[in-house]
């Protein structure tokens, strides 16, 4: 009889086969890794971990859906296993300002223009007056006449979110290319209208947006080496991992975790999306939200949303 049949006539047998099957990943895991682990599995095991793991998902799901549906807000919400593919969806398709996790898919741009031989990332920028703005980042801390390698207002970009670096690439780059980017990226939802912080723009209608199924999709293209080409995907995934401002996503997560994400905070939209590698297996995580709440419960919001779904990762 087929394990999928076993399954479903003995859940004695069930429960017993899974047990030997979550004590064998675990041993790999400890002695070479979790996807190590994972990628060793049979055919046979990998279905029986899918099933097991669409169970527990299905059984958290009216209880995710209660912990959203109570917040005061709108929420987009991703959730996928890469070992497996089970996805957890909730608002996927659901255009929301982007705020800051524009800077993920223009940072893409950036090291294609490199390879395109349009941007070299040791160009020197000399920062002005006029390229000041609100909001995060460094570099407004800075003096005028300070020179940055474009190398650096990248990394500023994304780990501190800095939006005067973010402008400064804007306008290197230009929208035209940047929007051709996106285009080869295959994305639709995610759209670069207006500069940060450019709050005359977005009065007259001009908005940054994104969807958590396009931001979920790039980071998965980003993990498998598959964002435009792997030179490309390492980059950028070495600068998520970098990311400084952590007080979302790993906020409630052990430090076994390792979280390579990208933050937004605009008015009333808080965000946060994000590849957490665990010892338990490595998964995409994208929440999206539309809050009248303010940004430190949503801030909280996020982080309880991603420590409960890491739970159920390591159950």
């Amino acid at each position: 009889m087929p394990v999928a049949e076993k399954k479903l006539t003995n859940p004695i047998i069930a429960s017993l086969i899974i047990l030997v099957l979550l004590v064998s990943i675990s041993s790999m895991a400890r002695a070479a890794g979790a996807s190590t682990a994972l990628k060793s599995l049979t055919p046979e095991e990998k279905l029986w971990l899918n099933n097991l793991r669409q169970e527990r998902w299905e059984a958290s799901s009216r209880q995710i859906l209660q912990r959203i549906s109570s917040f005061q807000g709108e929420t987009g919400l991703v959730v996928k296993d890469l070992q497996t593919g089970w996805t957890f969806l909730h608002n996927d398709e659901v255009r929301f300002p982007a705020a800051s996790l524009i800077k993920i898919p223009i940072m893409v741009a950036c090291f294609k223009a490199v390879e395109d031989g349009q941007l070299d990332l040791q160009e020197k920028y000399v920062l002005r007056r006029q390229d000041r703005v609100g909001g995060s980042g460094l570099l407004r801390q800075m003096r005028n006449g300070q020179a940055f390698s474009y190398d650096e207002l990248i990394d500023y970009m994304v780990t501190h979110s800095d939006n005067i670096a973010t402008n400064v690439i804007i306008r290197r780059l230009g929208f035209d290319y940047i929007r051709k980017v996106f285009a080869e990226l295959g994305l639709e939802d995610t759209v670069l209208n207006r500069l940060m912080m450019d709050f005359r723009a977005r009065e007259e209608g001009l908005e940054n947006y994104t969807s958590a199924r396009e931001i979920t999709g790039l980071l998965e293209m980003i993990y498998r080496g598959r964002c435009l080409s792997a030179g490309i995907s390492g980059k950028c995934l070495d600068v998520l991992k970098r990311q400084k401002i952590n007080d979302r996503l790993p906020r409630f997560l052990p430090r076994e975790a390792t979280v390579a994400h990208k933050t937004g905070q605009e008015r009333e939209v808080c965000h946060d999306a994000g590849i957490v590698f665990s010892p338990h297996g490595d998964y995409i995580i994208t929440v999206l939200v539309r809050t009248w709440s303010g940004p430190l419960t949503t801030k909280t919001f996020i982080a309880r949303l991603s420590s409960y779904f890491y739970q159920v990762f390591k159950t």
